[in-house]
């Protein structure tokens, strides 16, 4: 009978234990691990916050940094400040079971000093969008099947389509992509420059200057794009770059100038990227078609 109790408690303390814990590695190379699948999210980059609401998960993120406004109900959250130096004590007092930040954040070490667990996760093109979702979902506990390979599907098809829309004469066009202020350009081995690939165009930023340089404006001048892409909130500042007023695209106003909102869909390699081939593709379509 006591032998039948023992083994009774035994069974009921497995039970009540997790299953089994998760263990993830991060883009540092950080192995984390987790008793169960976090509930208490803090997200401090935008394309990761997109990213778990993709994955149908919104509602585990208690709080968000200051970029974070995708989607709406995202905006109810706290905001913790910028995702490289986040207001440490208000992230602190959410209790998260996670923070999810960037590679290059400051607020690591910190967070992790008083006990906060940390993922690091920064996509930079394509193939880092699909890797992040799969860690997401991995932390999430949600099936590849539905959740990053399925979100992925949807992704990659709607490049694809985007790509399809245009006409011959639209391809091969030379553009210009200035990803912010500075300037800092999309080259050919970001997630925008491999977008603007697979949509037929050439990107004058060469894959071995980077994923995203910061330019001398001349060499833009030299290169002599066919079209420009910028952020309507870049438009001053490139207005006085040296030389520009004899660019093609300048000349021929070839320049697609896009919203605040746009900017937020193509600049950030999330799940909106099907939606950021699409703005890239009407913008070819109507100046270089």
């Amino acid at each position: 009978m006591k032998a039948f109790a023992a083994l009774w408690w035994v069974v009921c303390f497995l039970a009540m234990a997790p299953a089994h814990a998760l263990q993830l590695t991060d883009d540092r190379g950080i192995s984390v691990t987790f008793a169960y699948s976090p509930q208490r999210i803090v997200s401090l980059l935008p394309s990761l916050t997109e990213s778990v609401c993709a994955l149908e998960q919104c509602q585990r993120i208690v709080g968000v940094d200051r970029y974070s406004n995708y989607p709406a109900s995202i905006q109810r959250l706290p905001v913790l400040g910028g995702g490289i130096d986040p207001n440490i004590e208000a992230v602190v007092a959410l209790k998260p079971d996670v923070v999810l930040l960037a590679v290059s954040s400051r607020a690591s070490e910190r967070l992790e000093s008083l006990g906060v667990k940390v993922l690091a996760l920064e996509p930079k093109n394509h193939a880092d969008v699909r890797r992040v979702l799969k860690r997401l979902g991995a932390l999430l506990e949600i099936p590849d099947e539905a959740g990053a390979d399925r979100l992925w599907r949807v992704i990659d098809a709607s490049v694809q389509a985007a790509a399809q829309s245009l006409s011959p004469q639209a391809k091969n066009t030379r553009v210009y992509f200035e990803a912010s202020r500075g300037p800092y350009a999309a080259g050919e081995a970001s997630f925008i420059g491999e977008t603007l690939t697979r949509l037929g165009v050439k990107n004058i930023i060469p894959a071995a200057l980077g994923p995203f340089p910061r330019i001398n404006p001349e060499f833009v001048v030299r290169a002599n794009p066919d079209l420009i892409m910028v952020g309507s909130r870049n438009m001053q500042a490139m207005a006085a770059y040296p030389g520009w007023s004899s660019i093609k695209a300048v000349k021929e106003r070839r320049i697609c100038a896009y919203s605040p909102e746009e900017s937020d869909v193509v600049v950030r390699p999330g799940p909106r990227m099907a939606e950021a081939a699409r703005i890239m593709a009407r913008c070819i379509a109507d100046k270089a078609g």
